[in-house]
């Protein structure tokens, strides 16, 4: 019987693609209740526009603000033992620089990262400054995966479907990826996989909101 829902599923599975992303999560989790079986990874209630394709933003996003970019400065309780003097830089004063490549390996995110996927739960990782939620990692891979390509390229690097779009813009000419309140974030650079946000951990840093 199983089985042949399984085989159901697939076939209704083929035009999801034309969903909108919180649609999209709402089928898989009905059909998931109906298996009887976990399609996705928990996910907290705020990362309700989870993945799906790029959303671009206009320059004005990152006009002069009452603090760099911003309206204020970022938290200062972030997470992992990052500098909130380097992400208040890179945050709310910059547009191109980053972090220095590896930052992240000094800092407790690895650990946070194997900890977490032991209960299969991905982190969300919340704007420095707003405390909105900004990206939901690892999913469709594992921590492993997740860490070694973030390694790789020296930042944490993010696909599509790990991009809360709700929050977060691509600025068309440049790749600039940037919060929707000004908050600079990295670059998408794409590779042969897709896109890949290639992002500073001081500026996802914050807590969960309460």
């Amino acid at each position: 019987m199983k089985l042949i829902l399984v085989l159901l599923l697939v076939v209704a599975l083929a035009p999801i693609h034309s969903l909108a992303p919180a649609q999209r999560r709402q089928f898989l989790q009905n059909a998931a209740a109906v298996l009887g079986t976990a399609i996705l990874p928990t996910l907290p209630a705020s990362a309700t526009d989870l993945g799906g394709s790029v959303v671009y933003g206009e320059e004005r996003i990152m006009s002069k603000k009452a603090h760099g970019t911003s309206d204020k400065p970022v938290q200062s309780d972030l997470l992992y033992g990052v500098s909130n003097e380097l992400a208040d830089k890179i945050s709310n004063y910059n547009r191109q620089f980053a972090e220095r490549a590896g930052y992240f390996q000094f800092t407790s995110l690895e650990d946070e990262i194997l900890k977490a996927s032991e209960s299969k739960t991905p982190i969300t990782f919340y704007d420095s400054v707003t405390g909105k939620p900004l990206f939901v990692a690892p999913i469709g891979r594992s921590a492993d995966q997740f860490l070694q390509e973030s390694k790789i390229h020296g930042w944490p690097s993010f696909r599509d479907q790990e991009v809360v779009w709700e929050n977060v813009r691509v600025l068309k000419n440049s790749g600039e990826t940037v919060s929707i309140t000004g908050t600079h974030l990295g670059h998408n650079l794409p590779d042969r996989k897709g896109n890949r946000y290639c992002i500073n951990l001081v500026s996802i840093a914050a807590p969960p909101s309460a």
